[in-house]
């Protein structure tokens, strides 16, 4: 029995492993990094908390990223489980990365809130299992000042290396399988962001 057409996508949304109290993202880094930071499930004093760090709640627009984990001083792939009230906080208290009248209609003020502000919301392309550009956009999350400190030592609550996956999701999709390959696949489902995200006041 049809249960009649599927919504379409939305043009931006959130879309997320997550639990009650957690969120997953994902990011990758080199071994000498990224290794002991899932070994010991938090980051290391290598990580530096002064830089802006690029958190991705997509598995797959990690994978364009990084590469299937190939790329060089990418090769670790770490999915970083974080408190949710923190990951609001910063979706809260961010901005966008790129200015857009439908914000900010005012691009100065912009430029003052993005310099401010300790997180920034960017809009890509979310990817398919070829890691080709789909219809609709998923969210990368800029982290600088507080909020990188805060992620780094107070929201992260466990790291897991999944560069296996990674690679055995990769394996699958080259070797002309995508349905066994979407079967390995982290489940994504749309995220509840909080009230004042950043880009979703416009959807189209």
């Amino acid at each position: 029995m049809s249960t009649g057409p599927t919504a379409p996508e939305p043009a931006r949304r959130i879309r997320a492993r997550y639990t009650e109290k957690t969120v997953t993202v994902y990011q990758a880094y080199s071994p000498a990094l990224g290794l002991p930071a899932a070994r010991d499930g938090r980051f290391p004093a290598a990580w530096k908390r002064t830089r802006m760090t690029w958190i991705k709640p997509s598995f797959l627009w990690m994978m364009y990223r990084c590469g299937w984990g190939a790329k060089d001083g990418q090769e670790t792939v770490l999915a970083i489980e974080i408190d949710r009230a923190g990951f609001d906080w910063a979706l809260q208290h961010a901005c966008l990365s790129h200015h857009d009248r439908a914000e900010h209609p005012d691009r100065a003020v912009w430029q003052r809130r993005l310099k401010a502000a300790p997180a920034r919301v960017q809009w890509d392309p979310e990817r398919d299992l070829r890691l080709q550009p789909l219809p609709y956009r998923s969210l990368q999350l800029g982290l600088a000042g507080e909020a990188s400190r805060r992620y780094a030592d107070e929201w992260t609550v466990d790291i897991t290396d999944v560069t296996p996956l990674a690679h055995e999701v990769h394996a699958r999709v080259r070797a002309g399988d995508p349905a066994a390959a979407a079967a390995l696949l982290p489940v994504e489902r749309p995220y509840p962001a909080p009230e004042g995200t950043p880009g979703l006041v416009r959807v189209s």
